[in-house]
């Protein structure tokens, strides 16, 4: 009896999104495929869709830039397991995934047949790595594991409006997005300034910038 999975696909790139659904559809044709273009979306997603089995995150798209937001699922939603999909094959890179948490780590020029494999050995309950760097290991930084904590200490809604902070929105705006009043988005501020300890935006933005991942291999400043 084959099994119908749900699996959300979280990728800015609509035409990578078009073409992962495309591979899965013919590795798990009983799945039902989601898709996600941004942090927020997905973070929306999550809280809509009470079974999902898998999310394939990108590591560089709007609101997750780097490990935030696989940091932040694992904290929110730990019993989905997550298995990041880029184009990053730095070794360094694919170590801090694995020291947060995740499933497995899929390289984007991985060939459909090692991406079904892949996502057989995640749903077997396993962890999967490229064979190349499945023995080598790497420490986190002390400064990115008290980065964590601080981060996973933040509520859904106080993730969601440092996202938009870090987008440059201002309150008002935020407000709005979320509707909310403007005192409420003032409040959740105080609140997420205090769990960062931090004074102000600037330094929030700073601190989320700990957690951003270099792709120094790729040559495009979109490209994840």
């Amino acid at each position: 009896m084959i099994t119908p999975y749900t699996i959300a696909i979280a990728d800015d790139h609509p035409l990578f999104r078009s073409a992962l659904k495309q591979a899965l559809s013919q590795g798990f044709p009983e799945a039902t495929l989601l898709e996600a273009d941004s942090m927020l979306s997905l973070q929306t997603l999550v809280r809509q869709c009470q079974n999902l089995d898998l999310i394939l995150l990108d590591l560089m798209m709007p609101g997750a830039d780097g490990l935030s937001g696989l940091i932040y699922l694992r904290s929110h939603h730990p019993a989905i397991p997550v298995a990041v999909v880029s184009a990053s094959e730095d070794q360094s890179v694919i170590q801090q995934v694995m020291n947060q948490g995740a499933a497995g780590f899929i390289p984007k020029s991985a060939p459909l047949p090692l991406i079904n494999k892949a996502l057989t050995c995640i749903f077997n309950g396993e962890i999967w790595l490229p064979e190349q760097y499945a023995n080598q290991t790497t420490s986190t930084s002390p400064e990115i594991h008290n980065v964590t904590d601080k981060l996973a200490s933040l509520t859904p809604q106080q993730y969601r409006v440092l996202i938009m902070m870090t987008e440059g929105l201002l309150n008002k705006q935020i407000a709005f997005d979320l509707g909310v009043s403007e005192a409420t988005i003032k409040a959740h501020a105080t609140a997420i300034f205090k769990k960062l300890n931090v004074r102000n935006r600037t330094q929030a933005v700073i601190l989320m910038k700990q957690l951003a991942v270099k792709l120094p291999e790729l040559n495009t400043a979109n490209a994840s």
